[in-house]
């Protein structure tokens, strides 16, 4: 079974749809997400203060209360603008769907 590696910031868009009370299997449809124990697992990992989790890559696991080394302020500054086109693009495609 192929493994899948899913951006952070679909990560954070299923946790923010989530705490909307979104239900599981439309979140799966909406970001493209295959496995519904993904997105139960990144809320966990969300309820637990374990988001430095979101960042790890396939496989890597860190040191016990080691997250990832912290970003510099421009990497900070593209990943929010890559954040937000992300959120745009999924807000287009929400807008799609509800217009068809």
């Amino acid at each position: 079974m192929k493994r899948i590696m899913y951006d952070p910031h679909i990560k954070w868009k299923a946790i923010e749809l989530k705490k909307k009370g979104i239900k599981t299997n439309d979140i799966m449809s909406m970001l493209n997400i295959k496995n519904k124990t993904q997105v139960e697992t990144w809320w966990k990992w969300y309820r637990d203060g374990q988001t430095h989790r979101f960042e790890q890559p396939l496989g890597k696991q860190y040191t016990f209360g080691k997250g990832p080394v912290e970003l510099n302020e421009l990497d900070t500054a593209n990943q929010k603008i890559k954040y937000l086109k992300m959120e745009l693009d999924i807000l287009k495609k929400i807008l799609g769907a509800l217009k068809k």
